[in-house]
């Protein structure tokens, strides 16, 4: 009977912090308001912040909400915040049907649905700091911030560190997004939430990969680090806290996940992270040791990514996945070459722990100009594989080439076209652009 209670008492607290009244509160004690107008309001009513619709209403909810996958959807695709998008609407007449101050500032949110390719409904801001806040808060759990963050520590800081960080990245990925796809919860019901972002609102959302990976990240950075280089233990634990509670909590101001995915994505990855940490050694003498290494390598991450593609019909996470995926597999196989041809080499354990150079202009300026011409040669290597790799693969399979986004949602096209393009890209990272610093002089 005891367990019983616990259980039920358990379940209820789940319940509490799934309902998506406790993200609105949220949001507007930030200074966020909807405009949502009385008549959008109308298929929720009766719930107030007192009355809040649970769990199970909001999973009844989906079908309403944008996307979660479903492309063809059409009702959902026209959807913005969970309320029809109307182009004429006065944005005056919006702001007074939902009591707010018509001087607050107006904003949208910063990039569309990459699914449905919709904008998002027109939102007002009271508080531009916390704002700016969670926006860069956010950005560091995307994919495109880890994609230019591991290049920068790998030229410039610690190599051993950044490949070690990509394989913490492209696993804790995986896993989180495929449990995505497996529990298939919806994203907070809106009204009364606000999508302050829409881009991934067409994915699931149980659990958050962006508190999972801006978690997991920082906190294996600190693991990575701490004895290796020189620095207190409670300023490392404080920046990896720090980045991760940013994250964390400015996916509920974002309005994308209830307070039980944010936590749930928390401890998730740090469960992930206490499995590979112990065997992180291993995996990286693996890649660089093994002749069997390449094999390994292309087998697994393939293998992932055909998995991953087979737990639900196309959406955005199917390419973020494959895209981690592929970048991991490519900087893998680029540190088994760089340790078979002695391109890169890590310091000797007898000069640990690492101490930071004093930082003159000179070194900055290096730096910096390493980071400039690195990105740039990963930027147009992209563009140039991107631009071969998908028409190729078009015209391989019989499918138009006019719509790019209607191409890449079939998965021999999206699969293949992830793989060959960042895997060019994470063994680029990993032993062209430093091969390049050499013969330029600034390694």
């Amino acid at each position: 009977m005891a367990n019983d209670g616990l259980v039920k008492t358990f379940v209820n607290v789940c319940n509490y912090l799934q309902e998506p009244c406790h993200v609105a509160r949220f949001q507007r004690l930030c200074g966020v308001k909807g405009t949502f107008t009385d008549k959008s309001q109308k298929p929720q009513a009766g719930h107030t912040d007192q009355d809040c619709p649970g769990l199970k209403q909001r999973i009844r909810s989906s079908d309403v909400s944008v996307g979660n996958g479903r492309a063809g959807d059409a009702a959902a695709a026209s959807q913005v915040n969970g309320t029809l998008s109307d182009a004429t609407a006065d944005p005056d007449a919006l702001s007074a049907a939902a009591g707010v101050d018509p001087d607050a500032a107006r904003s949208k949110p910063l990039r569309r649905n990459s699914l449905t390719g919709d904008v998002g409904q027109e939102f007002l801001i009271h508080n531009k700091f916390l704002f700016y806040l969670f926006t860069f808060g956010t950005e560091l759990g995307n994919e495109m911030f880890f994609i230019v963050f591991f290049p920068f520590v790998f030229w410039n800081i610690d190599a051993l560190v950044s490949r070690r960080l990509i394989v913490v990245w492209a696993w804790n990925l995986f896993v989180g997004q495929s449990t995505k796809d497996m529990v298939r919860w919806s994203r907070p019901a809106s009204p009364p939430v606000v999508k302050v972002e829409v881009f991934y609102n067409s994915e699931y959302s149980m659990p958050s990969t962006h508190a999972m990976t801006g978690t997991a990240i920082p906190f294996c950075l600190f693991m990575l680090t701490y004895g290796r280089w020189q620095y207190s233990f409670l300023f490392g634990l404080c920046v990896a806290l720090s980045w991760s509670v940013l994250v964390c909590v400015s996916r509920v101001y974002m309005g994308m996940h209830s307070i039980l995915e944010v936590v749930t994505g928390f401890l998730y990855s740090l469960l992930i992270l206490a499995f590979f940490h112990p065997i992180l050694d291993k995996i990286d003498t693996f890649y660089m040791m093994s002749h069997y290494a390449p094999l390994v390598i292309a087998l697994s991450h393939v293998s992932l990514g055909l998995v991953a593609f087979s737990l639900d019909s196309w959406s955005t996470s199917r390419g973020d996945t494959a895209q981690a995926l592929g970048t991991g597999a490519g900087a893998a196989l680029a540190t088994h070459v760089n340790y078979q041809l002695g391109l890169l080499l890590d310091p000797p354990l007898s000069s640990l722990p690492l101490t930071l150079p004093p930082i003159t202009t000179g070194l900055v300026l290096r730096s910096v100009l390493r980071f400039l011409l690195g990105v740039a040669v990963l930027l147009v290597t992209r563009m140039a594989m991107k631009g071969v790799t998908i028409p190729f693969l078009c015209r391989l399979f019989g499918l138009p080439t006019d719509d790019v986004r209607r191409a890449r949602q079939h998965m021999k096209v999206e699969l293949p076209y992830r793989y060959i393009v960042y895997s060019v890209v994470g063994f680029s990272c990993v032993v062209v652009v430093p091969l390049l610093f050499g013969m330029l002089n600034l390694a």
